[in-house]
């Protein structure tokens, strides 16, 4: 792989574009957003298929995937934001453009189901993307937490991120640092691109987790398939972000089990308890850029994302 791209910090009055490249949002939720984009400076294009609906897809594949073209390669717009996860990235991920995309680098930003879009751009146009929080599906939210707020400062400035137990606690599950491309997302999404051409190279890397709404035992036959496909022997660490149980869980089996069993006496450094991905704060971080995780000082440390 080549160097990856630092897409070019916004500034204040550019234009992002809106896209749901998975899930239809609800309309009047990301309306509501575009208020936090007007606090930022920002102007913003919306996507032709957000809005549309196709079972539980955002519009055809063709149609969400000509908004991501489309984004991507209009010269006024400088960087795309997510309205919602949901399902169906994945299901047009061999018909991109990504020469195109390489050509025309820019901030791309969200997380849950985009996983599969944020895996592909890192390997086949070389583009450092953003995890973080989306406009239907946190930021319209009323309980939207100031620091998922402030964290989108990263997109103008580049900044390098300080992870340690002043945020939310921490948990080591075995200690160690390591340093490493810090890459993954959720783990749902993960597991899935295993055996595909749109599983990443994990030597060498470290490998964020999250998900929400799996049982404990999923998250284990999850974690199973990447012990077993060799992926957590390549990882440097692993960087354990939040688990959400589902609404109806019983209590019986819990995560941490899952975690302690996997990951003690792993030999690589495992922290768990950072607030990235279902939870508010939702920390935001660039993807693809350099990382350093310290186990034993409970600290993550993260390159910038943007020029």
């Amino acid at each position: 792989m080549m160097e990856l791209i630092r897409p070019e910090r916004l500034k204040r009055g550019d234009t992002v574009g809106i896209i749901a490249p998975s899930s239809p949002p609800k309309t009047e939720q990301l309306t509501r957003s575009l208020a936090f984009l007007e606090s930022l400076g920002l102007n913003w294009k919306i996507g032709k298929a957000v809005g549309k609906k196709e079972r539980y897809l955002g519009g055809t594949d063709q149609e969400r995937l000509d908004d991501l073209h489309g984004m991507f390669s209009d010269p006024e717009v400088k960087g795309i934001i997510c309205a919602r996860g949901g399902y169906g990235s994945a299901r047009y991920l061999e018909k991109i453009d990504y020469q195109m995309i390489r050509e025309n680098p820019k901030i791309f930003w969200g997380y849950s189901d985009i996983t599969a879009l944020h895996q592909a751009i890192h390997m086949y146009s070389d583009l450092v993307t953003f995890h973080g929080p989306m406009l239907e599906s946190d930021v319209a939210k009323d309980d939207f937490d100031p620091l998922s707020a402030k964290l989108f400062s990263q997109l103008f400035q580049p900044l390098e991120l300080h992870y340690d137990e002043s945020v939310s606690p921490l948990t080591t599950y075995s200690g160690g640092s390591a340093r490493g491309q810090l890459i993954g997302g959720n783990l749902s999404l993960i597991a899935s691109s295993i055996g595909t051409k749109f599983a990443p190279s994990f030597e060498g890397k470290l490998l964020l987790i999250e998900d929400t709404d799996e049982e404990p035992y999923r998250t284990d036959g999850m974690l199973t398939q990447l012990r077993q496909s060799g992926v957590l022997d390549r990882v440097a660490g692993i960087v354990i972000g939040d688990f959400k149980y589902p609404k109806n869980h019983k209590g019986d089996f819990f995560y941490e089990e899952v975690f302690k069993d996997f990951f003690e006496g792993f030999g690589k450094p495992v922290v768990s308890g950072f607030r990235i991905g279902h939870c508010q704060p939702h920390f935001a971080v660039p993807l693809g850029v350099e990382a350093y995780l310290d186990a034993d000082a409970k600290t993550l440390t993260i390159l910038p994302g943007v020029e």
